[in-house]
């Protein structure tokens, strides 16, 4: 019996570290070639290094896969093209991608530059759409082809100082799901993960009180190897009808989560105006509102 990926090409951005380097390690140990990006930016963006991605290729290659490196940036739709090629020049054929290139900038909303929000957005949401539309030809044309994009938690739920990322990962999850809907007539799939893991993107978390230090610990437990099964498994024949959903893995849990769909309703055969929406309809729809969470009010539990 063969390899679960055997013979196909897998493109993974911001593969030098963290979740990106423990998906591709997984992709290859499962038969795929392996297109390692990875610019070699800091955690906000700046500055580049060959070696993350040079590492992980020697790693793979060294175990008895087959990879290759690439040191472009996402954010510019010609490396997009570029990175692209060098997959099927390299390897014949791209058959899949995993948007995973990201960088950080937090800042409370209200002290946000353009600059900050612009350069995360460039990075997640443009990079993942150049990506994706480089790889989308040659999807159409051999029928066939698989996405995943990486979301997250703070963009389905919330969190603070993250205005630039929460928007860029909804959407995420919204390019996703426009693929999924016009690329299922050529058997193309389209899914997101939203990954718990403890990577440098969030190794500046405080770790100054008892609190904090136990909270640091429970993170560490979550660690980027634990999103790769997932991610592997969604390349596989047994995820062919897995298409525009998102999913979270935390530590040892998978979840598939909700998208948006309307919950409450009310209606007036007369129409409405300010005064009828403001005495009617706030006060129906209040108890099924959302409150102002963030990501630890909805996950309580320790992770398992």
């Amino acid at each position: 019996m063969g390899l679960m990926l055997e013979g196909k090409s897998i493109i993974v951005t911001g593969a030098g570290r963290g979740i990106g380097r423990a998906i591709a390690m997984m992709l290859a140990e499962s038969g795929a070639n392996v297109l390692v990006n990875d610019l070699g930016a800091s955690a906000q963006g700046e500055g580049s290094d060959s070696s993350p991605a040079s590492g992980v290729v020697a790693d793979i290659n060294s175990s008895g896969g087959n990879a290759v490196a690439n040191y472009n940036s996402v954010s510019e739709s010609e490396n997009a093209e570029a990175i692209v090629q060098t997959c099927i020049d390299t390897f014949g054929s791209v058959d899949g991608l995993v948007n995973n290139a990201g960088i950080l900038r937090d800042t409370i909303f209200h002290k946000m530059s353009e600059e900050q929000f612009d350069v995360v957005m460039n990075v997640h949401l443009k990079g993942s759409f150049n990506m994706s539309r480089a790889c989308a030809p040659h999807f159409r044309a051999q029928n066939s082809g698989c996405f995943v994009h990486m979301t997250s938690t703070s963009a389905l739920i919330g969190n603070l100082a993250q205005a630039n990322y929460m928007a860029a990962k909804l959407g995420v999850v919204g390019l996703s799901k426009s693929i999924a809907l016009d690329m299922s007539r050529y058997n193309v799939r389209s899914n997101c993960i939203s990954p718990f893991a403890y990577s440098r993107l969030i190794g500046t978390l405080p770790s100054e009180t008892d609190e904090q230090q136990a909270r640091l610990k429970k993170i560490k437990q979550m660690t980027p190897e634990k999103i790769a099964p997932l991610a592997t498994a969604l390349f596989g024949d047994a995820a062919a009808d897995v298409s525009g959903q998102i999913f979270a893995v935390r530590n040892n849990e998978i979840f598939l989560m909700s998208q948006p769909r309307p919950i409450r309703s009310v209606q007036t055969s007369d129409g409405w105006t300010p005064e009828t929406v403001s005495s009617r309809v706030f006060e129906a729809f209040k108890g099924s509102m959302y409150g102002l969470d963030v990501t630890a009010d909805v996950f309580t539990w320790d992770p398992v």
